[in-house]
């Protein structure tokens, strides 16, 4: 099979959705399909001019016969009679209209540009069951045109942790949707604990990035918490393996695949309810509150960073669910099953 992955530049863009698809991408290549990454020019989701004209000239670069794959970060610059026509499969990882922080305009044109696009598509290929329940009701796709393929995981080391209080790893980019801001408020209610915060991800809204760090200052805890920006894999790993709870507070996530990783590694985690979350931590395997509740999470994650022997048993139901989790060595297969039913 010839595929066209069509994906916003730079495709090396350090993210869970962008690792989904260069994972993918290395698994249809390894099993003989013929794959060729189209990095897409211009602003996205909300597209300028250049993000336009960039899609448009893209879908009319890519053979026909080739089987077209939008990943759903584009998909709103694209026009939906010319995707029908080709029968392009659309790669929804959250819907672009669910993203937090959008101005109330910018979300309505999001959304009503994937209400025109989803339904027109061959194939929708989710990353959660949550996702694809959604696709139907709110943006009108067909659900007999939806599949589900999660991510996939890595076999990792088994976390021993830092051996002395307690350390807090938070892996994100630093954008509103993670909630960063809601984990530093639930953090700064608990300063009696002895707990540190690092922070891995990348400062994409630099305004908001500065605001976290004020933020951390406001509340007195800046001396505990590091944002320790992109990291390299090695040094990403370290901090696993010396992790002793896993947080992330987002509002929204289409699956969490930083807390798939953290149930890898055997890692506790403390979630708010946003989007997937709640349906892939098992709830022996840590706390969940609802999105935007720092004080209610401030109050579940209280126990876990108190009762080393709660942690414990919250760490041996996390590495458990962790091994059960798919592995990206059959990621693709699946993926490549969901384009032949398109």
């Amino acid at each position: 099979m010839r595929v066209a992955l069509l994906v916003p530049a730079p495709f090396d863009t350090v993210s869970g959705g962008y690792g989904y698809d260069r994972r993918i991408v290395a698994g249809l290549r390894e099993i003989g399909h013929e794959v060729e990454v189209v990095e897409l020019p211009g602003r996205h989701p909300h597209p300028d001019a250049a993000a336009l004209g960039g899609a448009r000239d893209a879908l009319a670069a890519v053979p026909e016969g080739t089987r077209i794959v939008v990943d759903g970060l584009g998909l709103p610059s694209f026009e939906a009679e010319e995707l029908a026509r080709r029968g392009a499969v659309g790669l929804i990882h959250h819907p672009t209209a669910l993203e937090h922080g959008h101005p109330g305009e910018v979300r309505d044109a999001l959304k009503a540009a994937e209400r025109a696009v989803f339904p027109r598509l061959a194939r929708l290929v989710a990353t959660s069951a949550l996702t694809a329940r959604r696709l139907p009701e709110e943006f009108g796709a067909d659900p007999a045109r939806i599949g589900v393929v999660e991510p996939g995981t890595d076999p990792a080391p088994r976390a021993a942790g830092s051996g002395e209080g307690c350390a807090i790893l938070s892996v994100g980019a630093l954008v509103p949707r993670k909630g960063h801001d809601v984990l530093l408020r639930a953090l700064g209610t608990l300063p009696d604990l002895d707990w540190t915060l690092t922070v891995v991800g990348a400062a994409r809204d630099a305004a908001h990035a500065h605001g976290l760090a004020a933020l951390a200052e406001q509340l007195g805890i800046a001396q505990r918490v590091t944002f320790a920006g992109e990291v390299e894999a090695e040094a990403l790993e370290a901090l696993w393996h010396g992790a002793d709870l896993f947080a992330l507070a987002s509002h929204w996530e289409g699956y969490g695949m930083a807390a798939a990783e953290a149930m890898a590694h055997g890692v506790p985690l403390a979630v708010a309810a946003g989007g997937a979350l709640a349906e892939l931590v098992p709830v022996e395997a840590g706390v969940v509150s609802a999105p935007g509740d720092a004080a209610s999470l401030g109050r579940a994650m209280r126990r876990p960073i108190f009762d080393r022997t709660l942690r414990a048993a919250m760490a041996e139901a996390s590495w458990r669910a962790g091994q059960s989790l798919p592995r990206w060595a059959d990621r693709a297969v699946a993926f490549a099953a969901e384009l032949g039913r398109a």
